[in-house]
């Protein structure tokens, strides 16, 4: 099966992005491991053009289900179709768990993909036809594409990746311990586990954020082992220094020398940072105590969080304000911006 490799989320929400803005009806076969956003990205980029998102999940239908019963009218059978397939308007129908599906399910899906129609039903030309599946190599319960159905495709191979995690993390409010713990154990971000049911990967650390935020243990979704390189990682936390003291302007304490407390600085100074005296408070400090590349990777992802909430005005507030904020701009500006 050919893929297009080495495409990260980010990369991903991009190229679909593209073929929505040029209106290319091309069917899309998005292939990767569980857990690592194929479905969510999918969805989000629809809807941030103002598309309908429908989500079949193949593998739980049956043929009938797809291509509708057959209903005698004037001597002749009808295939009446389905009520969740669209009759107007335009959208994405997001075939999920393609080759989870049996064959013959598969070969009423290829209809629908290649000729944008099955039985009596046509799909509004203001669709697409996005879809998704794991590869066998994921220990999923996948049967063989057939070749005719796979040539009909434009294949994209996801492919787990942090900064894409993180961009994800800070709009989405993810708890700032388990992102501070994945920039200094980036492995940890998708890693499966045979001999375990929970194992690390982006949909389980979603949960884990959520859990955390409940004071609930991380074990049951990344699993043990995980979840103890996590909680040592706490204890990072312990001997940092004080947040809210750094962002007032308050602390005279010197930069830690342990990666980990590093990571965790840095990032709890991002996510912490509501407003722009507070952030030029953190920046002064970090090019104070901080080498150059911990000052570099504090202010990227502090730009990017500040995009990301649509407060591009504090930046330029910040600038004006600190002189040394300008330089790091002009140095910087391709990783920045």
């Amino acid at each position: 099966m050919p893929y297009l490799a080495g495409v990260t989320p980010n990369s991903l929400a991009q190229y679909l992005r593209g073929l929505i803005q040029h209106r290319l009806k091309l069917s899309v076969m998005l292939w990767g491991p569980p857990g690592v956003g194929k479905s969510s990205i999918a969805a989000q980029t629809a809807r941030a053009h103002g598309l309908e998102f429908i989500d079949l999940r193949l593998s739980q239908l049956a043929p009938t289900d797809l291509r509708g019963l057959p209903v005698p009218e004037g001597g002749v059978s009808r295939w009446f179709p389905p009520e969740f397939l669209p009759r107007e308007g335009e959208g994405v129908l997001f075939l999920d768990e393609l080759n989870m599906a049996p064959p013959t399910l598969q070969g009423i899906a290829q209809q629908l993909i290649l000729d944008r129609k099955v039985g009596s039903y046509e799909l509004p030309e203001g669709w697409y036809v996005w879809a998704a599946g794991n590869r066998k190599e994921d220990r999923a319960a996948v049967f063989d594409m057939p070749a005719p159905l796979a040539n009909r495709f434009l294949h994209l191979e996801v492919e787990p990746d942090f900064e894409s995690f993180k961009a994800y993390a800070f709009a989405s409010g993810l708890h700032e311990r388990i992102l501070a713990f994945l920039a200094f154990r980036p492995g940890l971000l998708h890693h499966p586990d045979p001999k375990s049911p929970a194992w690390p990967s982006p949909r389980s650390w979603e949960m884990a954020s959520h859990l955390l935020k409940a004071g609930l243990d991380v074990a049951p979704v990344v699993g043990r082992g995980a979840a103890a390189e996590f909680a040592a990682f706490e204890q990072v936390y312990a001997v940092l220094p004080e947040l809210t003291d750094v962002l007032e302007g308050r602390t005279g304490k010197a930069f830690p020398e342990e990666p980990s407390a590093r990571y965790a600085l840095t990032l709890g100074l991002t996510l912490r940072a509501e407003t722009a005296q507070q952030a030029l408070h953190a920046f002064r400090w970090m090019v104070e105590v901080a080498p150059p590349e911990w000052v570099q990777l504090f202010a990227c992802d502090l730009f990017t969080r500040l995009r990301l909430r649509g407060q591009l005005g504090e930046l330029a507030q910040l600038r004006k304000a600190e002189p040394r904020l300008e330089e790091f701009l002009g140095r910087f500006r391709e990783l920045v911006f």
